[in-house]
């Protein structure tokens, strides 16, 4: 019989995404997208937080980037191409509470953000920034304490180097489709992504997955072999 405990039901996102952060992790909701069918929702293994103790998790804003090298203007045919950064001070002003920023589109050549993005953000009740490429102002950020998930530190500025084109929009970041409203969470082991039609049922099989990892740790720990371990518990 199983005895797993129930996953608490939430009302809202604020609920939801203090119940991930309280007993949830990637790997093991990668997992379970793995057992649905899912099975390419981890964006790069370069991806990866600032800080090791870094979590995001929240709802993504997609935003598309693209490598622009022919200035600010005035007298581009695109008038987006006039302004600096194109759409990308929208962008931050467009973030809603518990959204993630998460853009994609750009040469791994530059910084996709920095320190005041992540102020701008945290300022708006944004849960954390995926960006798929370097950011920069690495002391700054950590010491600000918002999640950032990036290739790395790199201080080369993008305002020169590239303009954002578009967010609210459907973005694809290595071979992974990331809708607006998606769930975004990661931590130290990857970023994955969670479509939003089938949120509710992921986070639940997770979230008995993972207590049931509790008690497969406890019973290996005191000796239990793998073998029987999988027998009894069907979790290794």
């Amino acid at each position: 019989m199983d005895q797993s405990p129930v996953c608490p039901q939430w009302r809202d996102d604020d609920e939801l995404f203090a119940l991930c952060r309280a007993g949830l992790f990637s790997a093991v909701i990668g997992d379970v997208m793995d057992l649905m069918g899912h099975t390419e929702q981890f964006l790069s293994p370069h991806i990866q937080p600032l800080d090791a103790g870094m979590v995001v998790v929240g709802r993504a804003m997609p935003v598309l980037e693209a490598d622009d090298c022919g200035g600010e203007g005035p007298g581009r045919v695109n008038d987006l191409f006039n302004r600096p950064f194109g759409l990308m001070l929208r962008a931050l002003d467009d973030l809603k509470k518990n959204e993630v920023y998460v853009c994609t589109g750009a040469s791994p050549d530059y910084a996709l953000w920095g320190e005041l993005m992540s102020t701008c953000a945290r300022n708006r009740g944004a849960a954390g920034a995926v960006v798929d490429g370097y950011s920069r102002d690495t002391r700054g950020i950590v010491e600000l304490g918002f999640p950032v998930f990036s290739y790395g530190r790199y201080a080369k500025d993008q305002r020169p180097r590239g303009k954002v084109i578009d967010f609210r929009c459907t973005i694809r970041m290595g071979g992974v489709t990331v809708k607006p409203g998606d769930i975004l969470f990661g931590d130290l082991d990857g970023v994955c992504v969670v479509p939003r039609e089938i949120e509710k049922e992921v986070i639940e099989a997770a979230w008995k997955k993972a207590h049931g990892e509790k008690r497969v740790f406890e019973a290996i720990k005191r000796g239990m072999g793998a073998q029987e371990a999988w027998d009894t518990f069907g979790i290794l």
